[in-house]
């Protein structure tokens, strides 16, 4: 008599464990599909109009900034800094030459690093694009790597709430100069 009560009391406690983990299993698996949904776009997106650059030329870069959420974003805090590995090429030499776009303004231009000042409020689901002309110095190093990266800090429902992330730029190859051909002027 006592081994059958065990033996159902372990089938019950089995059954509340399967049903546990069960149901924390749904929960997890509902959370995580609501995440993908609402991160459909970037808060900040970057874009090149070219990949490669030779010292003496200019690569410009676009940042996007998106209200993803459902109030208006009243405080923006944006900044754009080389990445580590850029800092190490010593030989590189460029500098952030101006910005331009509606809305926006920046300080420090004409240096390696930026800040971007976002006029406000930005509606829900509205962008600010600021357009940073990279500026490769003609004595600049080549056969290296321009990277950028921007931390992001904003603040939305009547400043109640906010948001902050790293994002990256693409990176910008700097090739030396091809010399002319022999024997052509």
């Amino acid at each position: 008599m006592v081994f059958l009560l065990l033996s159902v009391l372990m089938r019950i406690t089995h059954l509340r464990r399967f049903g546990l983990a069960a149901a924390l299993a749904s929960s997890l698996a509902l959370f995580g599909m609501g995440q993908s949904a609402s991160a459909a776009t970037p808060d900040v997106s970057f874009s090149a109009d070219a990949t490669t650059a030779t010292p003496g030329s200019t690569v410009n870069l676009s940042m996007t900034f998106t209200n993803n959420q459902t109030t208006d974003v009243w405080f923006v805090y944006q900044s754009v800094q080389p990445t580590w590995a850029t800092t190490q090429r010593a030989d590189l030499k460029y500098a952030l030459a101006s910005c331009s776009g509606t809305g926006v303004t920046c300080t420090g231009t004409g240096t390696t690093t930026i800040g971007v000042n976002y006029s406000v409020p930005v509606a829900p689901g509205t962008s600010r694009t600021v357009t940073i002309p990279v500026q490769v110095a003609a004595d600049s190093g080549c056969n290296g790597n321009i990277a950028f990266y921007s931390y992001v800090y904003y603040e939305f429902n009547d400043s109640q709430s906010h948001q902050d992330g790293t994002f990256n730029s693409p990176t910008l190859r700097v090739n030396c100069a091809t010399p002319a051909p022999a024997g052509t002027r």
